[in-house]
């Protein structure tokens, strides 16, 4: 079964199909030995998930500083608009019981 290729607004003839046989763009994730939290180290194009793992091991921890490897296809990723800033993250500062100051600790628990 084949598929048609349309072309975007102002592409050349071609480019199309050059671009459909572009491997996927693909974000890594690795955690550090020392770190509980996985951290975007960069980006990088593999034509699937196992082959972007292997790829960002090769990359990205070459000096043995990882012990896990994400991969996340970069199209599956949405984030926030900054222009709606304001709207999405003011709200939450008018909130003062979602701050520990809000709370008495018991005796017993002092060190936290």
């Amino acid at each position: 079964m084949e598929s048609k290729l349309e072309a975007k607004p102002g592409e050349k003839p071609g480019e199309e199909a050059a671009r459909q046989r572009e491997w996927p763009l693909w974000e890594v994730f690795i955690r550090s030995k020392q770190g509980l939290d996985h951290r975007h180290v960069g980006s990088l194009h593999a034509a699937d998930s196992a082959q972007a793992v292997q790829m960002a091991r090769d990359v990205y921890t070459r000096r043995m500083e990882g012990v896990s490897i994400w991969v996340v296809p970069s199209n599956a990723i949405t984030a926030s608009d900054p222009d709606d800033k304001a709207a999405m993250f003011d709200p939450a500062a008018d909130k003062i019981y979602r701050h520990p100051t809000f709370y008495v600790l018991p005796k017993e628990v002092e060190h936290m």
